[in-house]
């Protein structure tokens, strides 16, 4: 986990400057035999984060297909990155009220960071890489959105 966190940080440029009003944050996590680490930039915009950019890096043993790797990470952290931000399932009466995506909203197009996926180069044997990428964003986030606020965030979605 320390080789992944430290990977990160260095492609991220952790400690070096930002851009204006950006703000780092940073989360790993392991399971599966695997470990992965997010770095999340973010502005604020109204008093809301923006994500600019997320470096995952992720060990997973060895890698067989670099590009579905690379798009694993991507699609966890969009969906991970949806999640934490914005979508959340209601119960009202038994039922759920969230029906389509106009009540369940996604990342749009438009929302994407840029999301840079990196590996550790190994001859171990392969292992999960479908889990890892998503459970390190919120925490990346809410690291990011503290930098920036200097307030905890205890309660996700961020956006209400």
């Amino acid at each position: 986990m320390r080789g992944v966190l430290q990977m990160a940080a260095e492609k991220a440029g952790w400690g070096k400057p930002l851009a204006a009003e950006h703000y780092h944050g940073i989360a790993c996590f392991g399971c599966f035999s695997s470990y992965m680490a997010e770095v999340v930039e973010i502005s604020m915009e109204n008093a809301q984060p923006r994500v600019h950019r997320v470096v995952g890096v992720i060990d997973c043993g060895q890698v067989i297909n670099p590009a579905i790797l690379e798009q694993q990470i991507q699609g966890g952290v969009i969906y991970a990155l949806a999640n934490a931000l914005r979508a959340k399932i209601t119960i009202d009466k038994g039922r759920v009220v969230q029906g389509n995506f106009d009540d369940y909203e996604p990342i749009r197009m438009n929302e994407a960071p840029v999301v840079e996926a990196y590996f550790v180069q190994s001859t171990e044997v392969p292992t999960g890489a479908g889990e890892p990428p998503v459970p390190p964003l919120a925490s990346a986030l809410c690291n990011a959105v503290f930098a920036a606020t200097k307030k905890r965030v205890r309660v996700l979605p961020v956006v209400s």
